[in-house]
C-alpha cells in the first residue's frame, strides 16, 4: 500500500456552539474534539496530518504542536467557502514528497467518536487501483441534514446535500458521513475545477464522487462513530458515549465502576485492578490510580498519582500531587499543587494542604492548613493548626521533624522548625525554632474573676430595656 497522508478539515467557527473558543477545541472526556479525529487518523495508519485551521487558529496551532509534535502540520484556510475549498487549501501540503498513487484521507474535526478501524477499511480499499476514491456510508430512518447517497446499480454515483435535494431524494435513508480516501493524483486532477453550483454557493468535496464515475468503494458504518458536533447539546450527548465507554473499558480491565453513567474517567486516566470507583468521582488528565484502592463519593482528582491500597474518601479534591501507599486522605479534604502525602499517613476532614511533603505515617486530621511545609514521619498535626507561610511578599517553609507533636490551634510562623520529638503545647504560637525533645508552649496567663459574668449580665440586660 502506498503511503497515507490525512487532512482534518478545522477551519470552522462553529456558530451555533455560541462560543469565543474554536469548535473544534471544546473538550470531551478531557481532550479537545479536534485530539479525538487526529488521534483517529494517526491510528488509521497516516504517516502525516495536515489540519485546515481558521477561526481561532492560534490555540488549535498551539494545541496540535503541544500534544502531536512534528507528525501534524496546518495550512490556513482564510476564508470558509466549503469542504472542496478546504481541500484546495491544504493540496499543496499534502501533495509535497508524494507521488499520484498516494492515499490521502479526508475528514472534518467535528467527529469525535471516528474509530481508527474504519478510516483504515477505507485505506484498504484502496488498494484496489481502479478505485479513484472510497468513502463511509452510514444508515439513519431519517437522515434529515445529511447529504445524501445517490446509486446506480449499487455503485455509489453521487452525493445531494440535504438543501439541495428533491422530495424523492430526501427520503433515502443513506447518508454520507463526510469520511473519504482519495487517490492524491485524482484530487490533483479534479480539485482545481470545482464549482460552487448548489444552494449555498460553496465549492463542496461531494462533486468529487460524480466525477469518479462510479470508481468508488463504500464502507458502511454505525452512524454513531461519525456523528458531528454543532451545538453544546450535541457535545454533551457524545461526551456522555465517550465517558460510559471509557467507563466501560476500565471495568472489564478489573476496576470496580459502581455506576458509569455517574463518573467522569477522562481518556488517558490509568487504574489498576481491584480498585472501586464510586458515583460522581471525576479523574482528570494524568491521573494514575494503583491497585485495590478507593476513591469515594464525590472526589475529583487532577494529575494526581494515587498508590497502591489508597483510600480517598468522600468529597475530597486533589491537583497536581501525589498520594502514597495505603495512605487516607478525606472526607472533604484539598490537596493543591505538590502535596506529596507519604505511605500510610493521614490527611483528614476539612485539613487543606499545598506544596507540602507528609511523612510515613503522619496525620494531620482535622481543620488544618499546611503550605510550603516539610513534615517527617510519625508526626501529629492538631486540629486548627496553621503553617504560616506567607508574609505579603513571599512563602516560607515550616518543618516538623519525625515524632513531633503539635498540639491543636497552634500557629507556626514560617520560616521555622520544629525538631525531632519536639511537643508544641496547644494553642502556642510558634515564631522560632523548637529544639529536638523540647517543649514549646506560649499563652498567656488565665485570670478567672469570680462574679464577673453575673454582674455583666445583668448590666447588658439593664442596657436592653
Amino acid at each position: 500500500m502506498s503511503s497515507v497522508t490525512a487532512v482534518v478539515l478545522a477551519a470552522g467557527k462553529g456558530t451555533r456552539m455560541k462560543s469565543a473558543l474554536p469548535k473544534v477545541m471544546h473538550t470531551l472526556a478531557g481532550r479537545p474534539m479536534i485530539h479525538w479525529v487526529v488521534r483517529a487518523v494517526l491510528e488509521a495508519g497516516a504517516e502525516r496530518v495536515v489540519v485546515v485551521v481558521g477561526h481561532g487558529r492560534d490555540k488549535v496551532e498551539a494545541y496540535l504542536k503541544g500534544a502531536f509534535g512534528e507528525r501534524v502540520e496546518t495550512v490556513v484556510q482564510e476564508e470558509q467557502r466549503g469542504t472542496g475549498h478546504a481541500a484546495q487549501v491544504a493540496l499543496p501540503a499534502v501533495s509535497r514528497g508524494l507521488d499520484e498513487d498516494s492515499v490521502v484521507l479526508v475528514t472534518a474535526g467535528d467527529t469525535p467518536c471516528l474509530r481508527g478501524a474504519d478510516l483504515r477499511a477505507l485505506v484498504d480499499a484502496m488498494g484496489d487501483p481502479t478505485r479513484a476514491m472510497a468513502m463511509l456510508v452510514a444508515t439513519l430512518p431519517d437522515a434529515t441534514g445529511y447529504g445524501r447517497i445517490l446509486r446506480r446499480d449499487a455503485d455509489v454515483v453521487g452525493v445531494k446535500e440535504h438543501v439541495d435535494c428533491s422530495a424523492e431524494e430526501r427520503a433515502i435513508r443513506e447518508f454520507n458521513p463526510a469520511v473519504y480516501a482519495f487517490r492524491l493524483g485524482y484530487l490533483q486532477k479534479n480539485l482545481p475545477g470545482l464549482q460552487p453550483n448548489n444552494a449555498q454557493g460553496e465549492l463542496y468535496l461531494t462533486d468529487l464522487v460524480a466525477r469518479a464515475n462510479g470508481a468508488v468503494a463504500d464502507r458502511p458504518v454505525d452512524p454513531a462513530t461519525v456523528e458531528g458536533i454543532n451545538d453544546r447539546a450535541q457535545l454533551s450527548a457524545l461526551e456522555a458515549r465517550i465517558l460510559h465507554g471509557l467507563a466501560r473499558r476500565h471495568q472489564l480491565a478489573g476496576v470496580t465502576v459502581r455506576d458509569p453513567r455517574a463518573v467522569e474517567i477522562h481518556d488517558g486516566v490509568e487504574i489498576g485492578e481491584d480498585t472501586v470507583i464510586e458515583r460522581g468521582v471525576v479523574l482528570r488528565g494524568a491521573t494514575r490510580v494503583g491497585r485495590g484502592c478507593t476513591i469515594d463519593v464525590g472526589c475529583v482528582l487532577t494529575n494526581v498519582v494515587v498508590e497502591d491500597g489508597v483510600t480517598m474518601k468522600p468529597y475530597s479534591v486533589a491537583t497536581d500531587s501525589r498520594v502514597g501507599p495505603k495512605a487516607q486522605i478525606g472526607p472533604f479534604t484539598h490537596l493543591r499543587p505538590a502535596s506529596d502525602i507519604g505511605e500510610s499517613a493521614h490527611v483528614g476532614n476539612f485539613v487543606e494542604v499545598k506544596k507540602t511533603s507528609l511523612g510515613r505515617g503522619s496525620k494531620a486530621n482535622h481543620l488544618a492548613y499546611l503550605g510550603d511545609g516539610v513534615v517527617g514521619e510519625d508526626v501529629n498535626v492538631g486540629a486548627g493548626t496553621i503553617f504560616c507561610n506567607y508574609d505579603g511578599f513571599k512563602k516560607h517553609v515550616t518543618t516538623l521533624d519525625d515524632g513531633s507533636f503539635i498540639g491543636s490551634d497552634t500557629q507556626l510562623i514560617a520560616p521555622v522548625r520544629v525538631g525531632k520529638g519536639a511537643y508544641v503545647a496547644t494553642g502556642t504560637t510558634i515564631t522560632r525554632d523548637v529544639p529536638d525533645g523540647a517543649l514549646a508552649i506560649g499563652r498567656t496567663a488565665q485570670q478567672n474573676k469570680e462574679g464577673y459574668a453575673d454582674r455583666l449580665r445583668a448590666r447588658l440586660k439593664s442596657q436592653k430595656k
